[in-house]
């Protein structure tokens, strides 16, 4: 995949925690950021789905849930 370059701002403690963090695994800050990023986006994916799938459950079952509730 081709990379592309950007340029964005990060807390200095977060940059000082990310250069120790990259050296000890022996892999580059590009490669942890792009992982992130990519690990980050696939759980906002399913956030929605999974809560839409919750709020029906509990819509359909909303009788029993206050049953059990007692």
């Amino acid at each position: 995949m081709k990379a592309k370059k950007i340029a964005t701002q990060i807390d200095e403690s977060v940059f000082e925690d990310l250069k120790l963090y990259v050296k000890e695994e022996g892999r580059s800050i590009s490669n942890v950021i792009n992982e992130a990023v990519v690990e980050y986006l696939a759980k906002a994916k399913v956030r929605p789905a999974f809560k839409s799938s919750v709020d029906r459950l509990f819509e359909e079952h909303s009788d029993l849930l206050k049953i059990l509730a007692k």
